[in-house]
């Protein structure tokens, strides 16, 4: 520690440090700002490829940020960065700074995140980090609303022409006066059929459009008296011009919009918080953390993950125990039962015939993380350095951490120290989903099965390890892939046809008497080990047996080595204003 002869110096090298992290963060910012608001240009332009450049430019931006600012900061405190006194004055006087900012909640993450690389902080410091009280922020009083107010008295067909023009963009519309029709007869059937009987006064529009993909969305709601409704418009961009796609209502469908399955929209929000809490009224079951990581926030949406993990913790009393499901080769997977999210822990040693190593496994994960996930991959969090109580795990569980994870799980006294695990949110397997409901609900699952591989095909997504217990369904009754240890990329894949048998072949006794080499995928085999349901493989391959042929996978291939771009949108073909469309 330093002596109290230089306090004055102390006092000034905490200002200095503090000064070194804003300045880093609001350089990150501006960063992250100027790729988010070329989202609208490539709109405009239709520039897909470059839309899919800028979304792999941010999604990296944050780690080179922190970093940098963690090597200029080691440079300013030099030996004194091990003093606790320091960091703690100088977490108060970043603080001290921060009353003007309009993303003060993104800015303590920052900080907490160079803090904690630079000092090794294991578990959570509240004197020199900030904790959830630190970064609750509330949106700011007496600026200008985040969103719109259109009232509902009169023609619903004027509100949506007034909507679209106020958001044009430089490309024009092919025809603003037709989509307007279309999507009023939309709004007032939806509006007719509910059943809340108060008149719906306005409908609030948010002034930031939401870019991801080829799509642009306008985020609303319906207002009656206090509650509210969900109302999301859903552009695309031809040739021809901009048109209105489709009138998203409810929260299903908005939920679907924001699913945790997709990739993070590029929104042009100055102050973060105030777009938040607008989106809470209208997705009040999506968690915070969600939230953030849906419009691009996703270090601050971790954040608030682990701060919604401790709160839930401390209110509540059930133990983390394993999750329902297969046992797995590459991961032990665990879940509280009161919480919707499991947790991922990499296993020590892999059991044949798994041939990955962790390094390729962590690889896959990263993988996800910057790829089109199209709706149909989890999103995964990854976390460092947690501490949780002994008594919160049950004892098989942590039996079973200590002897196939010993090298990322350790318990020293009362408490288990966990260095490394992804965090996703749970949803139900596959085949206990399909073996524990009707035979009609099952059926449906098991076709949206065959439409999630048609889906990750067309994002040059290949699950390797197709079987049922690897893929789950979502509250919102889709399927989606989560076990990613022999994911790969479609075009890394060599799809081959079964050889015909000779005349002189013996019985084939299941092994191949032709070569196969590593890479090699025989796609007609599929069927026969996926374990479908009896009663239901007719209708799996009536409407998905394509899939089970090389020529589907070759034609896969062939499109993305053209550079052809596929985007998969949130909502059904019944739900386009136009029926029947192509989407290219």
């Amino acid at each position: 520690m330093l002596h109290e002869s230089h306090a004055e110096s102390h006092a000034e090298l905490a200002q200095w440090g503090a000064a070194s992290v804003r300045e880093s963060f609001a350089s990150y910012q501006a960063e992250f700002k100027h790729i988010t608001r070329r989202a609208r240009l490539r709109f405009e332009a239709r520039d897909w490829r470059g839309a899919q450049a800028d979304a792999l430019e941010r999604l990296e931006l944050r780690t080179r940020a922190v970093a940098r600012a963690g090597s200029e900061l080691r440079g300013v405190l030099g030996t004194a960065a091990a003093d606790p006194v320091l960091r703690e004055q100088m977490k108060a006087e970043f603080e001290r700074e921060l009353a003007d900012r309009p993303d003060p909640e993104l800015a303590k993450t920052f900080f907490n995140s160079v803090t904690r690389r630079l000092f090794g902080t294991v578990g959570v410091n509240p004197r020199a980090e900030f904790v959830s009280a630190d970064v609750e922020t509330s949106p700011a009083a007496g600026g200008p609303p985040v969103h719109t107010a259109y009232p509902l008295q009169g023609s619903s067909e004027a509100v949506i022409r007034a909507i679209l023009a106020e958001h044009a963009f430089t490309a024009p519309f092919r025809d603003l006066g037709a989509d307007a029709r279309l999507a009023a007869a939309e709004l007032d059937a939806h509006l007719r059929a509910s059943d809340d009987p108060r008149p719906a006064e306005a409908l609030e529009v948010l002034k930031p459009v939401f870019f991801r993909g080829k799509g642009a969305y306008l985020v609303g709601r319906v207002r009656r008296g206090a509650s509210f409704a969900p109302v999301v418009l859903a552009l695309l961009h031809e040739e021809g011009g901009v048109f209105l796609d489709a009138v998203l209502l409810g929260a299903h469908d908005a939920s679907i919009v924001f699913s945790f399955t997709r990739s993070y929209f590029h929104v042009d929000a100055e102050r973060p918080s105030e777009v938040i809490a607008f989106l809470r009224t209208i997705l009040p079951q999506k968690p915070l953390s969600e939230l953030y990581i849906a419009i691009g926030h996703n270090k601050h949406g971790k954040t608030v993950l682990y701060r919604e993990l401790v709160a839930h913790l401390a209110r509540t009393t059930d133990r983390f125990e394993l999750a329902r499901g297969d046992r797995g080769m590459v991961m032990i997977v665990f879940t509280l039962p009161s919480l919707d999210v499991v947790f991922k822990v990499i296993r020590d040693r892999f059991a044949p015939p798994k041939n990955v190593t962790r390094q390729e496994v962590m690889q896959k994960y990263a993988l996800v993380f910057r790829h089109d996930r199209a709706g149909r991959l989890v999103d995964a969090q990854e976390f460092e350095h947690l501490v949780f109580d002994r008594s919160r795990f049950a004892p098989e569980l942590l039996q079973e951490l200590l002897a196939e994870s010993g090298d990322t799980a350790r318990v020293e006294g009362d408490r288990v120290f966990i260095r490394h695990l992804y965090a996703e949110r749970r949803v139900s397997p596959l085949n206990l989903f399909i073996r524990e409901r009707d035979e009609w609900t099952a059926r449906d699952a098991l076709l949206d099965y065959g439409q999630a591989l048609r889906d990750l095909a067309a994002t040059n997504t290949f699950p390797g390890d197709l079987l049922l217990k690897n893929f789950g369904v979502t509250r919102t009754g889709r399927v989606i892939f989560y076990d990613y240890d022999e994911l790969c990329l479609v075009t890394d894949c060599n799809f081959r046809d079964l050889p015909a048998p000779r005349d002189d072949d013996e019985a084939w006794s299941g092994e191949p008497t032709f070569y196969v080499g590593e890479d090699d995928v025989f796609p007609e085999e599929f069927l026969a080990f996926l374990g479908l349901p009896e009663q239901l493989r007719g209708a799996f391959v009536a409407a998905h047996g394509e899939i089970l042929t090389a020529a589907f996978w070759r034609r896969m291939q062939a499109r993305h080595r053209a550079g052809d771009i596929v985007d998969i949108f949130p909502y059904r073909e019944a739900q386009r204003l136009r029926h029947g469309r192509g989407r290219g």
